[in-house]
């Protein structure tokens, strides 16, 4: 089983224990909507692009609340069965959906008025820190400043370079991707002059 197949299951029973009016980090939604998104992502190709293009989004939003009507323990099977076998997401899995089953399992963890990060395992951490790289230019892209990304096991990654200083984030690499994916609710520490570091932390992250 893939790391984005056990995100799922595991994203899928704190949906279970969460229950579907409970609130996520994704705005407004809650775990309902969160799952309604989910699901037509991966089954509705006609709605999704509006997840990423303005001009189809009014369309999505009326796909996504028609979907989260659906009962709660179905759409959570919608959920946990992942893309149909004829998605354009099926072939591709266990790469696209890495990131996106991580970060909404946090969604729904994080939005609880207590939590703790979970241990993930060595190689599980390696292959965020792989997802990261790739994404992180993007992320900061609007950085007034130099920016790194470090782990305490000394891995560095410069991913955006400006004049006038740098700013270092520091945590694990599940942390700092939560954090690239604008999750405030990460585990890092921050390094550079304190003003620089606030104008990092106020940035749009949005990818």
């Amino acid at each position: 089983m893939s790391f984005a197949q056990r995100e799922r299951q595991a994203m899928v029973a704190s949906m279970t224990a969460a229950g579907p009016d409970a609130p996520t980090l994704c705005g407004v939604w809650t775990v309902r909507d969160l799952a309604a998104h989910l699901v037509v992502r991966e089954r509705r190709p006609d709605a999704a692009p509006g997840i990423m293009l303005k001009p189809f989004a009014g369309y999505l939003d009326r796909v996504q609340a028609e979907t989260a009507r659906k009962p709660f323990p179905e759409l959570l099977e919608l959920v946990r069965t992942g893309p149909p076998w004829w998605s354009p997401l099926k072939p591709v899995d266990a790469v696209a959906n890495l990131s996106e089953m991580f970060v909404h399992h946090e969604d729904v963890r994080r939005a609880a008025s207590i939590w703790e990060p979970r241990e993930l395992s060595a190689a599980d951490e390696d292959r965020l820190w792989a997802v990261l790289r790739k994404m992180a230019g993007m992320a900061y892209r609007k950085s007034p400043v130099t920016l790194a990304l470090e782990t305490p096991e000394g891995k560095r990654a410069v991913v955006t370079s400006r004049p006038g200083g740098i700013v270092t984030l520091t945590g694990l690499p599940s942390e700092l991707l939560l954090h690239a994916f604008g999750r405030d609710q990460a585990r890092i520490s921050t390094a550079g002059d304190p003003d620089q570091v606030q104008q990092v932390l106020a940035l749009d992250r949005s990818v």
